[in-house]
């Protein structure tokens, strides 16, 4: 195995920050940062604990069995589709709350 395989692997573990998984003999972790590019508020709104997903191999470390994977380099968005879609959480509920906070807090 190699830097940019693209393997599938197993869902063993979800934390707030990442997504472990098997592969072989191998164990790894999928960084949030390595999920999407989209603002996601739960990693278990994607991914289930026992889901094969494609990953793309980021680092193995041969040594000790571990590697660092990319999900979203393996499940790219089209550069369209993107576009397309409105985020609905994150910055922008945010920017459209923030004048009734101000109004709030000025009473």
């Amino acid at each position: 195995m190699k830097i940019n395989d693209q393997i599938t692997c197993k869902v063993t573990g979800i934390l707030p920050y990442g997504v472990f998984i098997s592969y072989l003999d191998y164990s790894g972790l999928i960084h949030i940062s390595e999920v999407s590019d989209q603002y996601i508020p739960s990693i278990e709104d994607i991914l289930c604990v026992g889901d094969e997903i494609e990953a793309v191999v980021l680092e193995v470390d041969e040594e000790n069995k571990r590697l660092k994977l990319s999900y979203k380099q393996a499940n790219p968005i089209h550069p369209k589709i993107s576009k397309m879609v409105r985020i609905k959480i994150g910055f922008h509920t945010l920017s459209k709350a923030l004048p009734h906070w101000i109004e709030k807090s000025k009473k």
